[in-house]
């Protein structure tokens, strides 16, 4: 090979490896990250424990700002507030992007965020706080929240008085809201009271406001788990899984053995304490009290103690099914709840399964009756105080002569021989006790 055809192949070589490293070059000085969070249903604690490992991917994958995309009608408060500290926590920038509402808890969110920024039609506001979005919680409650949400916008140099107008229907900020009327902010009015860095159309105009332009979008997906923790932290079906687990708990106590009842009970209850331990709501010791509870009732069916056991074991089941739910007041309505629904479960249930025959093992259903042959004993009541004599060897057992009448007799312990003076002491039932007259 000529030194002229060699000297082209490494030009070429030369101008290939140019050509590749470019795009490479490119890359490396463009190379941001941008990781999403999407809220898109209730704030709960399901949602706390996605937060908790989509911060935790977002700090493994080095990004460079955090993006929360909210479309959400609101949650509970307790999770908001989980929430917030979980982004405090956080060392890298979070940007609250509206599309379309934050609403209530939602709205509490955007708050915690570095900036808001707003797709056209969104909405922010609506944050007066329900028990379980029906019921008016007490002013404690009110005066909490108000100021929380106050805070919190205060600390992005908010005004803090359109965040309490958020929560509180008396509040009247003129241009803005009347009284009696919850404020919520459309896109242009938060713009103009600085409740929002601006409105965008898509995300890739977000990224250039937040100078990320081009920078890699990366939403991290809710897990299996977070969706379970949040399925089983729900009131309602944690008040139906309470209803299985102690209805399941009836039926494996009036019925002999172990079947499916118990295993049932034991599924539902592993859900409810395993999904809210998971939710951190409640800690480990939470779940001991409970199998410490139904142990101490379990020793009062097979070793009865005055009921002792029994309301001990009451007592500590109780405690720890409301410690263990979002809050104690939410806890003690569902145990409410589920005690009353269990109980209609477990009538119909062992009516069910007496119709059926399953429970004529431990039932008696024969009755006694004269037509059978069933003849009463006779009441010997009687005979109290009555003499008489022993006509054979009470020792304690025998007979006695009594009204002209024999009668077994039982003395009170001592021997008394045949033909000696006895006096009827006392009748328990069918049992005559006799005593020796000296």
């Amino acid at each position: 090979m000529s030194r002229q055809k060699r000297l082209l192949i490494w030009l070429a070589f030369i101008v290939f490896g140019l050509v590749v490293s470019i795009p490479i070059i490119t890359s490396a000085e463009n190379d941001r990250l941008v990781t999403v969070i999407k809220v898109d249903d209730t704030i709960d604690p399901g949602m706390v424990s996605y937060f908790r490992h989509a911060l935790a991917e977002a700090g493994r994958l080095d990004a460079d700002a955090v993006i929360i995309e909210l479309d959400t009608p609101g949650g509970f408060i307790s999770s908001a507030e989980n929430i917030r500290r979980l982004i405090d926590e956080f060392d890298k920038p979070v940007i609250a992007y509206i599309n379309p509402n934050a609403i209530s808890a939602g709205a509490y969110l955007a708050l915690t965020a570095e900036a808001i920024y707003m797709a056209p039609g969104s909405t922010i506001g609506a944050a007066e706080p329900r028990y379980l979005g029906i019921g008016e919680v007490d002013e404690k409650e009110l005066s909490f929240w108000e100021k929380e949400m106050a805070g919190v916008a205060e600390r992005q140099g908010r005004d803090p008085r359109v965040a309490s107008a958020m929560v509180r229907r008396e509040i009247v900020i003129e241009g803005l809201v009347q009284e009696g009327v919850l404020l919520t902010l459309t896109a242009s009015e938060a713009l103009e009271v600085g409740y929002s860095e601006g409105t965008v159309t898509s995300r890739s105009e977000l990224l250039e406001e937040i100078n990320l332009p081009g920078a890699e979008w990366y939403i991290v997906e809710s897990r299996v788990s977070d969706t379970l923790v949040s399925w089983t932290t729900n009131p309602v079906v944690g008040t139906i899984l309470l209803m299985i687990g102690i209805g399941g708990l009836i039926l494996e106590v009036i019925t002999a053995g172990f079947g499916a009842a118990g295993i049932l009970s034991m599924a539902a209850f592993a859900l409810y304490f395993g999904g809210n331990i998971a939710a951190g709501m409640a800690e480990y010791w939470v779940l001991i009290l409970f199998v410490f509870g139904i142990a101490l009732m379990l020793v009062e069916a097979f070793m009865p103690g005055f009921g002792v056991f029994g309301v001990s074991g009451l007592i500590s089941t109780t405690v720890s099914i409301v410690l263990a739910a979002v809050s104690i007041q939410t806890g003690m309505v569902m145990l409410l709840v589920s005690f009353l629904l269990a109980g209609v479960f477990s009538y119909f249930a062992f009516r069910f399964f007496e119709k059926r025959g399953a429970l004529r093992h431990i039932i008696l259903s024969e009755e006694e009756r004269a037509d059978l042959g069933y003849v009463a004993p006779l009441d010997q009541k009687k005979l109290l105080g009555l003499e008489g004599k022993a006509i054979t060897t009470l020792r304690p057992s025998g007979a006695a002569e009594i009204d002209g009448r024999r009668i077994d007799v039982v003395s009170e312990g001592a021997f008394i021989p045949a033909g000696e003076k006895i006096v009827v002491d006392r009748v328990e039932g069918v049992r005559v006790i006799v005593r020796r007259i000296d």
